[in-house]
């Protein structure tokens, strides 16, 4: 089970913004497909992750990149149990779990890990919201716009916070009435997931309303597209751009900022953290 004393640092708005550490176990994510895919890589790389800083890793086996096909459930347990086994077996950093695959979620809580970022906000499989109420675990949910193979096939919304905002009280109903604590809900606006370019912007400055709803809200700019066009640059030279969206996303009202450059990010973290009054 979760720390207690994490979970009350989520829900404290004036507790330090934590950093969730992404550490993909995939031939093709976006932009370190294939980089950790190798076990040994991925331990070491999970050491490296809480030497910076990091406050929460999150594993995923499956890459939800704009086009990405599914693959079997067997091929992500595959892929992502034996990295959360090696990471417990060294460290008690609290673990992630990226899936919307409840067998999947299911078998990584089993191994050690302390919460469930389900991109799909439990629209995808029916039974992880079970296992979210059987595992007393938190849970983030996500809004997308489709699915990752045909989420960027322009979207279209007649008012982006409205549409988003009605989907997290939905959800968050569902949760509620199944049990679900509510100091274990956390949500995600999905940048980059079903969003044309100025809506990730329009998310980003728009943040507190979400916030306003009364639960932490995560975010996951990093190194994603609408800074890469934005700027014209490639994934590996969004660094600054990435800094600015953080700073802007903690500033706005974002709880937990989702990662690859942990030790830079924990930088902007605390500057911003002591601009919004979080740090003494």
């Amino acid at each position: 089970m979760i720390n207690s004393s994490l979970v009350k640092n989520i829900n404290n708005p004036l507790s330090p913004t934590l950093i969730m550490g992404i550490l993909n176990v995939t031939p093709d994510s976006f932009s370190d497909g294939g980089k950790y895919y190798n076990l040994d890589k991925a331990i070491e790389y999970s050491l490296e992750l809480v030497n910076q800083g990091v406050d929460i890793i999150d594993v995923g086996g499956e890459s939800t990149r704009p086009g990405a096909n599914a693959i079997s459930f067997n091929d992500e347990i595959e892929r992502v149990i034996p990295v959360i086994k090696g990471i417990r077996s060294v460290s008690s950093i609290p673990i992630s779990i990226d899936t919307y695959k409840s067998e999947v979620a299911k078998e990584a809580l089993d191994s050690g890990a302390d919460i469930v970022n389900d991109i799909s906000g439990l629209n995808f499989d029916p039974k992880m919201i079970s296992v979210i109420k059987d595992y007393n675990v938190p849970i983030v949910i996500m809004h997308i716009k489709g699915t990752p193979t045909n989420m960027q096939l322009n979207p279209k919304y007649d008012n982006i916070i409205d549409e988003i905002m009605s989907y997290f009280e939905k959800q968050i109903n569902l949760c509620l009435d199944y049990g679900i604590p509510k100091s274990h809900i956390i949500l995600d606006p999905g940048i980059g997931f079903g969003k044309q370019l100025n809506d990730n912007f329009i998310l980003i400055r728009e943040l507190n309303s979400f916030a306003d709803l009364g639960y932490p809200i995560l975010i996951g700019p990093s190194r994603k597209s609408f800074i890469g066009l934005t700027l014209d640059l490639q994934v590996d030279e969004r660094l600054e751009g990435t800094a600015a969206a953080i700073t802007a996303s903690i500033i706005n009202g974002a709880r937990i900022v989702r990662v690859h450059d942990v030790l830079e990010m924990k930088r902007v973290q605390i500057i911003s953290d002591k601009i919004r009054g979080a740090i003494a």
